[in-house]
């Protein structure tokens, strides 16, 4: 089984997307994680054009990895510059690391126009930069950015461009797709002809990018082809509309096409931990349909999906959810069927028959409050309460008497002061509370979990993640339905709560309510 080489860029490339931010630490904890999933390259940063990226190279020099091979980026030298004081190539050197990469022009429209240099005088830098930098590294790699554009547009020149870095002892020439805007189609008949114009000796790399959504058939199009090295991005982050997503690119190479990379299934199986790891450090949410990693790659709703994936997965899953180190999962919704409330059910250790009334209950029910705005696809936590209630498994830990909240405004310019006041009953004993927060839901959250914590102090464990409010009726204008949905969390585990009301403070209470119960519901042995 042939091996492809996987060279992740996330650290330079994936963190050029406006929306990402890291730390040098930051960096040096990817890198970590990914040397533990076998990576061949990672790609730390281009240490000549920011402090930053030179603290990373600097910390790494202590911190060195068990299998990956750490990378600095950098340009070939400035037209005019000695080599020997070019900053990005001494940078490069400084940063004392065992590979290199220098990215240098391929299409003659960024030399003429771009560099404002001639077409020869950049075949001299290409070669110069390579020979001087194979010195002092025994592996130089050289990006051919616009490749793909270059070739398209002058193909003599760019032919010029990758046998000046052949010829000066480049490793590895990779092919990049800088504008991320070739087909698969043109990826394999360029590959194809640049080919006989190369020694044997190089070996070739694919770097694309996503502008046209076509980042992961044009890298897997350029391994067919034969290409060993595949660069790209944990999420597929990057520049624009990002780079290819190495969470597709990887399960496809050793899936699809029947390649060997990393550390072969044993590192497939951590794909999808390694996508949420790394969304976490850069502090970015989850794409729940991205292929292979995403929460829903391999979620059934409709009620013939279910009941055929239940019989035989593969009748609408391509492959096995563990084989990525993801799960399937069964949502119901007002298009399921009873195959779902019993799948789903039996996932939360129900014991519902698929075949009964009780499920027919329970899928009614669910029905006829998603006719309302419900929305349990979503919110996992509340229909399992739901079902709890139909099975005669649900346990009331509180009984609301009433609640009020106050808004009060100070003065113009300054924020409100939210106010609640609650009054529950918990074993036939009442507590009354009142307490602040920083909005209304906030308030009564806060006397809730007030009213509660001396009854029951596992709540103070609880955090909520995330408040979302959708309008389902616009038209309706201030007397709108809304529907809430809370994210609420642990140390382990998070869950998902739904309300609906006109009254977008009655909408938080349901789903604040849900969002506690349920998580006394798991603490509770009783039940």
């Amino acid at each position: 089984m042939n091996s492809i080489k996987i060279y992740d860029t996330t650290l330079r490339d994936g963190t050029q997307a406006e929306d990402i931010s890291v730390t040098a630490k930051d960096k040096v904890v990817i890198s970590k994680k990914l040397d533990e999933m076998s990576f061949d390259y990672i790609e730390g940063g281009w240490p000549g054009s920011n402090p930053k990226d030179k603290d990373f190279f600097s910390i790494m020099k202590s911190n060195k990895l068990n299998f990956s091979k750490l990378v600095a980026f950098g340009s070939t030298k400035r037209a005019g510059e000695k080599i020997e004081r070019d900053p990005s190539i001494r940078s490069l050197l400084d940063a004392e690391v065992p590979v290199v990469t220098i990215f240098g022009k391929t299409w003659d429209f960024h030399v003429t126009d771009a560099l404002k240099i001639t077409l020869e005088e950049n075949l001299d830098i290409i070669a110069e930069s390579i020979e001087y930098l194979k010195k002092y590294h025994n592996e130089v790699i050289y990006d051919a950015e616009h490749f793909f554009d270059g070739f398209k547009k002058n193909k003599e020149y760019a032919i010029k461009t990758i046998k000046a870095a052949q010829d000066s002892g480049a490793d590895w020439i990779v092919f990049c797709d800088t504008n991320g805007g070739s087909l698969p189609s043109e990826i394999d008949s360029i590959i194809k002809k640049i080919k006989p114009y190369l020694k044997h000796s190089v070996r070739l790399g694919i770097h694309a990018h996503n502008d046209a959504e076509l980042a992961v058939a044009n890298s897997l199009c350029a391994v067919e082809n034969g290409i060993e090295m595949v660069h790209g991005t944990i999420n597929g982050f990057g520049e624009r509309c990002g780079n290819a997503n190495l969470c597709s690119i990887i399960p496809n190479i050793i899936l699809k096409l029947n390649k060997n990379c990393l550390n072969g299934m044993s590192s497939l199986k951590k794909i999808t931990k390694l996508s949420r790891f790394t969304n976490e450090i850069l502090n970015k949410r989850h794409f729940r349909h991205q292929p292979y990693v995403g929460v829903s790659a391999f979620t059934h709703k409709g009620g013939v999906h279910v009941s055929a994936v239940l019989k035989h997965p593969e009748t609408y899953e391509h492959i096995s959810p563990d084989l990525v180190g993801n799960q399937r999962r069964i949502v119901v919704s007002d298009l399921s069927g009873k195959s779902n409330i019993f799948a789903k059910a039996e996932e939360l250790g129900l014991d519902i028959d698929e075949k009964s009334q009780m499920a027919q209950e329970v899928l009614n029910r669910v029905k006829e409050l998603e006719n309302k705005g419900f929305q349990f696809e979503g919110a996992d936590a509340s229909f399992e309460i739901l079902a709890r209630k139909a099975s005669g498994k649900y346990k009331k830990y509180f009984e609301l008497i009433g609640f009020r909240v106050i808004d009060h405004k100070v003065e113009e310019g300054e924020p409100p002061i939210s106010e609640a006041t609650i009054r529950i009953k918990v074993n036939d004993q009442e507590e009354h509370t009142a307490a602040m927060g920083d909005g209304p839901v906030n308030a009564i959250d806060n006397a809730l979990r007030k009213a509660l914590k001396n009854i029951y102090p596992i709540i103070d464990t609880i955090k909520l993640s995330d408040y979302k409010v959708r309008i389902l009726s616009p038209d309706s204008g201030t007397a709108a339905l809304t529907r809430v949905l809370i994210e609420s969390e642990d140390d382990n585990d998070k869950w998902t709560t739904v309300g609906v009301s006109q009254n977008i403070i009655e909408a938080s209470w349901q789903a604040v309510v849900d969002s506690i119960e349920y998580k006394l519901m798991k603490e509770d042995k009783n039940i």
